[in-house]
């Protein structure tokens, strides 16, 4: 309980010292604090203080290169929330309300907070949107990375039709009850035809991607408190699908048939046809979100955007954290300033963690 009013009163000083508050009314909400955890061994926090923290996480979160628009994001408190339909419902309208028609809005669902006896709700996707994966004939059929999941699902009754864009049903685990899972909507998911603008032969590859990354296997921390589900999302960066997700050799590995379609020679690794394939997938990712009207942003913007983030917090006397593997984009590195530079890769709260899977 002390430890606990300790992570508490860090926060509670941290949210009315950026909002400007006196210390007066500080201490009183410390006060009340206090005297609740001393009552019940926990403590509830206001939707304010909720809405701060969950900002601040972003904030202060090490691997994310887009912080600048920490400020901006739209926090759902669904800590109301207790059946699984409830809770399903509240997530599809979080993927509708932030996929906004393709206008992207940053927004993260708080629910229940963790219990001393365990945690009242757990959504159990890496992300709410994402492909299937299937073991087949020595291969894999959509994404690999989703192959473990995708068998847990099936073992739930879900079944999939087999396709490389199969989207994952929903799963969500209450109060140590069998998961539950869900049939995402048609209407909650935008998805991106992948296509060149002036290479025609990727159109046969028939790629997609969806249009917005949804993260929702962390945890949030604020002040002591731990929320097990707590989904959010901010746009893609390009490089996240076209140097990644479609062109790791341990996921859709497409960089070959890229190749191919561009005749290129890939008997050997100095004609650099990997670097060559690479860089017009990317440019198709970019190309086809914008043609499409979706949020994204290139790495060379968004590190521009970056080095705006560590302006406006060196002014607000901040010092910005990172981790440097991760802040760099895959693609082109050295040409952004973050190569370049330095940073501190100490953990601060609020913040997002990750946590033991359920399955």
């Amino acid at each position: 309980m002390e430890e606990l009013y300790q992570a508490a009163e860090e926060f509670i000083r941290l949210f009315y010292d950026e909002g400007e508050k006196s210390e007066a009314e500080c201490k009183r909400r410390l006060a009340e604090i206090s005297k609740e955890i001393n009552e019940t061994g926990t403590y509830t926090h206001t939707y304010e203080e909720l809405s701060h923290g969950a900002r601040v996480a972003w904030r202060n979160s090490n691997r994310c290169i887009g912080r600048l628009f920490w400020e901006s994001m739209h926090v759902l408190d669904q800590r109301q929330l207790s059946s699984e339909d409830e809770i399903a419902e509240a997530i599809f309208d979080h993927i509708e309300y932030a996929t906004n028609k393709g206008k992207v809005i940053p927004t993260i669902s708080i629910f229940k907070q963790r219990k001393e006896n365990g945690d009242p709700v757990r959504i159990l996707n890496h992300q709410l949107v994402r492909y299937a994966g299937y073991e087949a004939d020595g291969g894999v059929v959509g994404d690999p990375d989703s192959i473990q999941f995708t068998k847990y699902c099936q073992s739930l009754g879900w079944r999939g039709a087999r396709t490389n864009y199969d989207i994952l049903p929903l799963v969500i685990h209450v109060d140590g009850k069998e998961p539950k899972w869900f049939s995402i909507p048609e209407r909650c998911v935008l998805e991106v035809e992948i296509v060149h603008p002036t290479i025609t032969s990727f159109d046969d590859l028939k790629i997609k991607w969806y249009g917005v990354p949804f993260v929702s296997d962390m945890k949030l921390e604020i002040g002591g408190i731990t929320y097990p589900a707590a989904p959010f999302n901010g746009w893609y960066m390009g490089t996240e699908i076209g140097a990644r997700n479609l062109a790791d050799d341990n996921r859709y590995d497409l960089l070959p048939d890229i190749a191919d379609c561009m005749n290129l020679e890939r008997m050997r690794d100095s004609t650099l046809w990997k670097d060559r394939a690479l860089l017009e997938l990317n440019l198709a990712v970019l190309s086809s979100f914008k043609q499409a009207g979706v949020s994204i942003v290139d790495h060379h913007t968004a590190a521009k955007q970056f080095e705006r983030f560590r302006e406006k917090e060196e002014i607000a006397g901040r010092e910005v954290n990172g981790k440097w593997s991760w802040l760099i984009p895959p693609l082109a590195p050295a040409t952004t300033k973050i190569f370049h530079s330095h940073f501190n890769d100490q953990v601060l709260k609020p913040n997002y963690f990750y946590q033991e899977r359920l399955y």
